[in-house]
């Protein structure tokens, strides 16, 4: 099994729950289809370097997953039918790249964590 980073750009016009619908059933295709260890980013809605489809802002998200080579083919080929979908990416991580990933997602994890501890000193006053 390959280290897969998948990157997607939703277009902005879906309602929150709609994006939240879509992700969920992204993540749902990966699991059925045998990809482990399935981490996921939200980036929220950024600024585009260039109009896409009259859009020039979309929504973000990353998956970071363990997967059987042939299954990328299956997951990108959902991206394509699905119309909401802008722009996507699909990258095989190597050793350097699997290496910057997990130190990325310690620092996310941190930076929840000390969130997590702010909110709850600020409700003990």
């Amino acid at each position: 099994m390959n280290r897969y980073e998948s990157t997607i750009i939703i277009t902005p016009v879906l309602s929150d729950e709609d994006v939240k619908n879509k992700l969920k059933s992204f993540r749902d295709f990966l699991e059925k289809n045998g990809a482990k260890n399935i981490d996921e980013e939200f980036w929220g809605l950024k600024k585009l370097a260039y109009a896409i489809e009259k859009k020039s802002t979309g929504v973000y998200h990353l998956y970071d997953f363990e997967a059987p080579t042939d299954l990328v083919e299956k997951l990108e080929i959902q991206y394509k039918r699905d119309e909401s979908i802008l722009r996507f990416m699909t990258i095989k991580l190597d050793k350097y790249g699997v290496e910057y990933a997990n130190k990325r997602k310690e620092n996310l994890a941190g930076k929840k964590k000390a969130n997590n501890n702010k909110k709850e000193e600020g409700t003990h006053e």
